[in-house]
């Protein structure tokens, strides 16, 4: 048990005199908390609970077995979870999201990329979605902060990438042995192969082990090779921090210019007042705009921090491509990492037309062994010849593709469902634009080639018609220099409150088509600087 556990031994009534309180115990929360904690008196809020790290082994066996549903491996769903879909497209939220200390970062793929430069300029440079009021060179230094602090494996071989300043901290991950097929193929047709940045552990870092090569990182990593966000949870309680899990905030009490309190229920059915000077919001791009339409008052009856009428609005996810299908020789899947290599040729080269995008090749192409053997009818020699003729051949490609920020595609209350504590459900109203849709179909031009020169059978693809989302919720607080056209500054501080600062990829004007942890980490990082140095101004 850590420091600030132990002090409080499972108490959780408020923290007296609090500088800051983080809401939400995520990757973005936690990175804030272990900034601020040395020298602030920090509480952070969760709703859901702490996870037993010995009962990963088991969660992994869930995530194993077809009978278990994603969603089951870590406790999601029931009345705390319910949330409902009005948009023409579904959106299946509880795939998406962990309730408990660590977050998402829990059941992530660990893929960490940075955006690149024309990400951060999308109106200028591509011709459509609006700028970020803060460009490629405000987060590079806390890029590489991020990097150190997840704990990044990856090599400077990417010619597309953009610059850095350092190598990443733990080499890159051998590329695959699907990879080397792959690479042959892609040789005869003038496409390049990199490696990808893994914030999983390529060696010995930070005290966590090498990875194993469980190959389940995606929902559990049994071996903690796989960074999470247990790892800054619990160096921020060594430093003082008090995180008080199970303590859903029901709304964030305020004035005209001030967060006042975040209000909590706690198991016992109690509810307390947790005050503080600063409030940051790290809860995610759909738990947060929902605290925030929650928070409606009288100075605000559209919702807290709303006056651009923008909270909840522009939710964006990026959308999959993916084509795959058989070898008459063996692939070797299931091995390593979801990917050791991939390829970002034709990301810079987005317009109006067709978006940026990046392609995967997958090193868990096809059923595992164990799915086959649990979901046929078959004993003995008939099951392993099955096995052996059904598995190993598999290779695929993926991909994502970015989706442009419109005001069709938001998210906000539920007007007849509630939780488990009576208040409306989020409700997510998902519109997917035909720039995505074309930028899908330019990229499954690019991996049939692939898999074609490889002499592969086609047998599925995920094209326009059968895309679904990578689980990155963006969009619902965006930035902005303007007050009138988002929710929160260049510094990620709202406009309407001097003291409450929001840490989620909800920030991001556009989406990019890079998996958003590691921005997220950069501007948390940022967030808890800025946190500090208003702390340290006279009142």
């Amino acid at each position: 048990m850590s420091a600030g556990d132990a002090s409080r031994d499972g108490d959780r009534s408020p923290v007296a005199n609090a500088d800051v309180c983080v809401v939400g115990s995520g990757p973005a929360g936690a990175l804030v908390a272990d900034r601020l904690a040395a020298d602030r008196e920090v509480v952070v809020l969760d709703a859901g609970p702490r996870f037993d790290p010995t009962d990963r082994l088991t969660r992994q066996e869930r995530a194993i077995r077809p009978s278990y549903d994603r969603p089951d491996v870590w406790d999601v769903g029931g009345e705390r979870d319910a949330h409902s879909n009005s948009g023409e497209w579904f959106y299946p939220l509880n795939h998406a999201r962990v309730k408990g200390i660590g977050g998402s970062t829990l059941h992530w793929q660990g893929m960490v990329m940075r955006l690149h430069e024309d990400d951060f300029n999308s109106k200028t440079e591509r011709g459509v979605g609006p700028d970020w009021p803060i460009d490629y060179g405000d987060l590079r230094s806390y890029y590489a902060e991020a990097e150190r602090e997840l704990g990044v494996a990856g090599a400077s071989d990417n010619p597309y990438a953009p610059p850095r300043e350092e190598p990443h901290p733990m080499p890159a991950f051998e590329p695959s042995y699907s990879d080397s097929l792959f690479a042959e193929a892609c040789e005869e047709l003038g496409i390049d192969m990199h490696s990808v940045p893994n914030a999983r552990n390529s060696e010995t870092y930070d005290g966590r082990s090498a990875c194993v090569g469980y190959g389940t990182c995606q929902p559990v990593c049994p071996a903690g090779a796989k960074y999470d966000a247990t790892v800054h949870v619990d160096r921020a309680e060594e430093k003082g921090a008090n995180v008080i899990d199970r303590a859903a905030v029901q709304r964030l009490e305020h004035d005209a210019d001030r967060v006042t309190a975040a209000v909590y229920a706690t198991p016992d059915g109690e509810e307390h007042r947790q005050t503080a000077d600063a409030f940051v919001v790290a809860c995610g791009g759909v738990e947060t705009p929902r605290l925030l339409l929650l928070s409606e008052s009288e100075e605000y009856p559209d919702g807290l921090a709303n006056s651009s009428g923008t909270v909840g609005k522009f939710f964006m996810d990026h959308l999959f491509a993916g084509v795959g299908g058989t070898l008459d020789e063996p692939t070797r899947q299931n091995h390593v990492g979801f990917y050791t290599s991939a390829c970002d040729q034709f990301y810079d080269e987005a317009d109006e037309d067709i978006g940026p995008f990046k392609l995967e090749f997958f090193n868990y192409a096809g059923p595992s062994p164990v799915e086959m053997a649990l979901t046929g009818n078959d004993w003995g020699d008939d099951l392993v010849d099955r096995l052996r003729d059904g598995y190993g051949t598999h290779v695929a490609m993926g991909g994502l593709v970015e989706q442009l920020p419109r005001s069709d595609s938001y998210v906000t209350l539920d007007p007849d469902r509630t939780d488990d504590h009576g208040n409306p459900v989020p409700d997510i109203h998902w519109s997917v634009g035909d720039r995505a849709l074309r930028t899908i179909e330019r990229a499954n031009e690019i991996q049939r080639s692939v898999l074609e020169e490889l002499g592969a059978e086609i047998e599925w693809v995920a094209g326009p018609d059968a895309t679904g989302p990578a689980f990155h919720h963006m969009g619902t607080t965006r930035m902005s220099a303007d007050p009138d056209a988002g929710v929160v500054d260049a510094d990620c501080r709202t406009h309407d409150l001097d003291n409450c600062w929001i840490a989620s990829s909800g920030v991001f004007p556009t989406s990019g088509a890079m998996n958003p942890t590691l921005t997220i980490a950069a501007l948390a990082l940022r967030v808890a600087d800025d946190v500090r140095e208003q702390l340290s101004q006279p009142l």
